[in-house]
């Protein structure tokens, strides 16, 4: 067990180590190299950090479904939401960018509300509920609770990737 623990750690540190550092290396000094790193994520020009996630906010107007193949080829979804002060967050982005709606990823599927992205649909904050079954597109309100409208409706929209 003891190879196997040296010969990872081992592994992990060559690959870590430059390809221009030929030095040779202690077995000691490769003791700590298979504990996690903490690392930064960095998030592209004009997207925006919150939490483990980026954010851009578009404001082109579209439906719901283009907006979802615009945020697919920035290499995101319509951005999903797990909690208020993520919603707060985004309702920020979007009265900065002067709007006061923008499409979110959720959307209606057979009784049941689904994010895009396949997050959990676990927080709610609904102001108000149309026909779920007519109106199956989720949009943020800027200063109220999300509703839900017809997916061919033209909003701006908010993107997000990991």
């Amino acid at each position: 067990m003891k190879t196997v623990l040296l010969l990872s750690a081992l592994l992990y540190a060559a690959l870590a180590v430059p390809a221009e550092d030929n030095q040779q290396t202690s077995a000691q000094e490769f003791e700590g190299a298979a504990k996690p790193q903490a690392r930064f994520s960095f998030c592209p020009d004009g997207w925006f950090s919150y939490g483990p996630r980026c954010f851009k906010f578009i404001n082109s107007p579209r439906s719901w479904f283009s907006a979802e193949e615009y945020c697919n080829s920035l290499g995101g979804n319509l951005a999903s939401v797990t909690n208020l002060r993520e919603y707060s967050f985004l309702q920020q982005m979007t009265q900065t960018a002067g709007q006061t709606t923008a499409w979110l990823g959720g959307f209606r599927l057979q009784n049941q509300w689904l994010w895009i992205d396949r997050e959990g649909f676990y927080y709610t904050n609904w102001y108000s509920q149309s026909s779920s079954s007519s109106y199956p597109c989720l949009f943020l309100r800027s200063t109220y609770g999300w509703g839900n409208t017809l997916c061919t409706s033209s909003y701006s929209f908010i993107c997000s990737k990991n």
